[in-house]
């Protein structure tokens, strides 16, 4: 009874306390393989989906070229946020021992602000996330079971809300079994067919396929964590680097040979191109029923966000049940899951993984950086708010363009 008095009298989370406070028993850390696999498991998620039919909006080699820029320039801000942290915990008079994410690190760079601008967009991303996941499931059931019902009630499912266990395993299993067989599908039909296929797009296509890729590699909010996780912490950086180049690799692989295999006709949703077989029906079951456990994890980080900001930090159901419904009701109007997926990497997921890693690696170091490390925080700020406001505009445009 004590001990009980005695945790529910600790003061709530607040706004002017982001520090986390060591726990008592050891942290068991992760070697470099599996912290291989958890920055896998953090960035690789539904947007390659939509990579095929970006690569025929855009071309596939301006596609490809945009892979690769992308995965670099989100290797360094990811890489931007580790050195600020690092400098800022070895700071002798900083008197910030534990920095555990990058709303905390926002708290100890800009005060209430910073803490603000990362919650505010981690909200969006995280929210346009799980849209995201609602639009392919049903658009998925709705083509399986030819029943536009299927697609309307489909959101409604997901109103429980309740946290699942982490399916992390079962989902990465799932993803890339399901991206194996639909490369081989590709590869098969492009051997027989060998559509038409172009290698560049126009400068609107161009923002737009950018957003895709940004939406595609989101994981920032998941460095500073995993880096406080590995053994050997001086690793990291090969680590983080090995699993970009890889991801990019799987990305172009399986955004070219979806175009290649369907030229023109690629949809929105590559699974949409498969056929009627009980395989291709596995495949997108198993797609669906990934995302079914994914929603309730990626919704997580919305939930904690508005608790603690609006309940004192205390659990609240009918708070998750609202925003559930939000998310569901939002997911309804939106027509197309590769236009949506543009418009949330541009508008969010630009300032929250460029933008905001740059602007509090400037201020931390500005005392004492150069002009050329200066420069290239000012680049990345100036590229990641052009990129932002173009692929929005961009993204808005042809969301808009599709209702009408």
């Amino acid at each position: 009874m004590e001990a009980g008095s005695s945790s529910s009298n600790r003061p709530l989370p607040r706004e002017d306390s982001p520090l986390l406070p060591a726990k008592g028993n050891p942290q068991i850390l992760s070697s470099q393989p599996k912290t291989f696999a958890n920055v896998f498991i953090s960035v690789v998620g539904a947007g390659v989906l939509g990579l095929p039919y970006t690569f025929m909006r855009t071309g596939w080699l301006t596609s490809l070229i945009m892979i690769f820029f992308v995965a670099a320039l989100t290797y360094q801000c990811m890489m931007l946020l580790i050195h600020t942290r690092k400098k800022l915990e070895d700071s002798p008079v900083g008197g910030f021992p534990k920095i555990t994410s990058f709303g905390d690190l926002g708290f100890v760079v800009c005060g209430s602000i910073g803490r603000f601008a990362v919650d505010f967009m981690v909200v969006l991303s995280q929210a346009g996330f799980c849209i995201g996941y609602l639009i392919f499931i049903g658009d998925t059931l709705a083509l399986l079971f030819r029943s536009s019902f299927t697609h309307c009630l489909l959101p409604g499912t997901k109103l429980w809300g309740f946290p699942f266990p982490p399916r992390a395993i079962f989902a990465d299993v799932v993803d890339l079994g399901a991206m194996g067989l639909v490369m081989v599908e590709d590869f098969l039909i492009f051997t027989k067919q060998m559509p038409a296929v172009e290698a560049f797009g126009t400068l609107s296509t161009f923002f737009y396929g950018l957003g895709v890729a940004v939406y595609s590699f989101e994981g920032i909010g998941m460095a500073l964590p995993l880096e406080s996780e590995m053994k050997d912490k001086s690793k990291f950086g090969k680590i983080l680097g090995m699993t970009m180049l890889f991801i990019a690799v799987m990305y172009a692989a399986f955004g070219a040979m979806g175009y290649f295999a369907f030229g023109g006709n690629t949809r929105d949703i590559i699974t949409a191109n498969m056929g009627k077989g009980m395989l291709s029906t596995l495949v997108k079951l198993g797609l669906c029923i990934n995302l079914f456990f994914t929603f309730p994890l990626m919704m997580n980080p919305v939930y904690e966000v508005f608790e603690r900001r609006f309940w004192e930090g205390k659990y609240c159901l009918w708070m998750r049940w609202m925003l559930v419904l939000a998310v569901s009701l939002v997911a309804l109007f939106v027509p197309n899951f590769a236009d949506f997926s543009s418009l949330v990497g541009s508008s969010t997921c630009c300032a929250l993984g460029f933008v905001l890693p740059a602007m509090f690696h400037y201020l931390t170091f500005k005392d004492e950086m150069s002009w050329r490390g200066a420069s290239g925080d000012f680049i990345i700020i100036v590229l990641g708010v052009a990129l932002a406001v173009s692929g929005t505009w961009y993204s808005l445009s042809e969301i808009f363009h599709v209702n009408t």
